[in-house]
């Protein structure tokens, strides 16, 4: 079973934390960081929605979006049983990366003007 992923973002500084353990309750510029939830800025849903096509025992995973300087994705992670996995991207570059197939993993996907994405490997 999966253990639920926690992100945390300040939305003075923009920095953004992957919460491993223990408390979630962090701050950042004086003030408390808010939890990202997948899918939670009204934003174009196919632009920002991590999909994935399987292929024998391997999904490749793509996020169609603009790679911009000032606008793209910055990383995609796959969380699966124990582990994740995750691909970070530089303007520039391409939104696409390879993983294992594992059923009922989860895929988030990262912009950095729109928050985070997601969706459950079928």
């Amino acid at each position: 079973m999966n253990k639920e992923v926690v992100i945390k973002k300040c939305n003075i500084c923009n920095t953004v934390v992957r919460v491993l353990e223990g408390n979630s309750d962090i701050s950042c510029c004086g003030n408390k960081m808010v939890t990202l939830t997948p899918n939670s800025v009204e934003a174009s849903f196919e632009k920002h929605m991590p999909t994935y096509e399987k292929a024998g025992d391997k999904i490749s995973v793509t996020v169609n979006h603009v790679m911009d300087d000032d606008h793209y994705i910055e990383y995609i992670l796959y969380v699966y049983d124990n582990k994740e996995e995750m691909v970070k991207f530089n303007p520039g570059e391409v939104a696409k990366c390879t993983f294992d197939y594992v059923k009922g993993a989860k895929i988030y996907s990262y912009c950095n003007k729109h928050g985070l994405w997601g969706c459950e490997v079928e």
